[in-house]
């Protein structure tokens, strides 16, 4: 048991290196875009802002990935590694063809997988997933909503200005506002592979002494410890610094081409949005959050200066995620049948 167990921590922590890699564009897309900073500044300035989240934010998101998704009682080490093998393959084919898909929902889809197709829909808490494929629709609409308001009374403060100056002056207000949303980004994101791995320790800590002596104290309750939070954060910035150049460009200027008020307005309705959706403890898609926030930005230029071509591709990716993740979860889950005899 030990051995899957570490198994299954080591390819979580890839899948959490995976968020960074794919989410760095989430983080600096603008601030690449405005050409505020170059790529290899501002990953570095997003992983800063990443880990510093830890010393800010609770792990209320993290509780939400162990506790609201699944019933814990379902949860075994074959489970959770099928579900991060699952999610890990979608993860690195979307990055790897430079698609901004969920990264949150990628885990949350392969968590869902093998559970239903072992336990059924019993075992699945519905007000959970249904809060979660909730903001699958609102995050976006949030972001795009914030983004349009202000961008307005940006346009409406700064018309009768000179355009270098204003310039100038958002150029500034672009590094704090990247700052604000990477915050964001490591509050909600980083807490998501917490919450896979806790919810694993959880349910093996009472059979196994190794992993209630040095990796969970069993108290009979679920927690995230505290090793786990740094190890967490500290590789989701560790990705956010690799980055994902291709996945940068198809956000930075595949969807609307931006000058750095509207930067700054993106992220700074983005990190609104994801900022107030960690505190509730809702794990909401980053992806999905920028998005909204640069079309809502880009409407303000007419309809026709987003290009909508993109974002459908984006759209579609979205769509595709949670069912792809379940059915690739679920298969793998199978296919360990096959030659293990996992529990029932």
């Amino acid at each position: 048991m030990l051995s899957i167990v570490l198994i299954a921590i080591v390819i979580a922590l890839l899948f959490d290196f995976l968020n960074g890699m794919n989410d760095a564009a989430n983080s600096i897309a603008t601030i690449v875009a405005t050409k505020v900073l170059s790529p290899t500044m501002a990953v570095i300035w997003a992983a800063f802002w990443n880990f510093a989240a830890i010393f800010i934010f609770g792990v209320s998101v993290a509780h939400t990935m162990g506790e609201g998704i699944v019933q814990a009682s379902c949860i075994n080490e074959y489970l959770i590694l099928a579900a991060l093998l699952g999610s890990v393959i979608w993860v690195w084919l979307c990055t790897h063809f430079g698609m901004p898909i969920s990264v949150s929902h990628a885990l949350i889809g392969g968590l869902i997988g093998p559970v239903w197709f072992t336990y059924g829909s019993s075992a699945l808490i519905a007000s959970g997933i249904l809060k979660i494929i909730l903001f699958i629709v609102l995050s976006p609409l949030i972001g795009m909503i914030l983004g349009f308001i202000m961008m307005c009374l940006t346009m409406l403060v700064f018309h009768r200005h000179n355009p270098l100056k204003v310039e100038g002056v958002f150029k500034f207000f672009q590094l704090f506002s990247s700052a604000i949303f990477s915050l964001g980004h490591g509050a909600n994101d980083a807490q998501k592979t917490m919450g896979i791995i806790a919810i694993l320790l959880f349910s093996v800590a009472g059979s196994n002494e190794f992993v209630s002596t040095y990796l969970y104290e069993n108290t009979g309750e679920f927690h995230v410890p505290g090793w786990l939070i740094v190890t967490c954060y500290s590789v989701i910035a560790a990705g956010t610094i690799i980055g994902g150049k291709k996945v940068i460009k198809t956000l930075g200027d595949g969807l609307a081409a931006l000058k750095p008020a509207q930067g700054f307005c993106a992220e700074t309705a983005g990190a609104m949005t994801l900022i107030g959706t960690a505190v509730l403890g809702i794990p909401v898609s980053t992806t999905h959050t920028i998005t909204g926030s640069i079309i809502g930005v880009g409407i303000t230029k007419g309809v026709a200066s987003v290009r909508w071509a993109t974002a459908t591709h984006i759209v579609a990716a979205w769509i595709l995620t949670i069912p792809a993740t379940i059915v690739m979860s679920g298969f793998v889950y199978w296919v360990m049948g096959l030659f293990l005899t996992l529990p029932k």
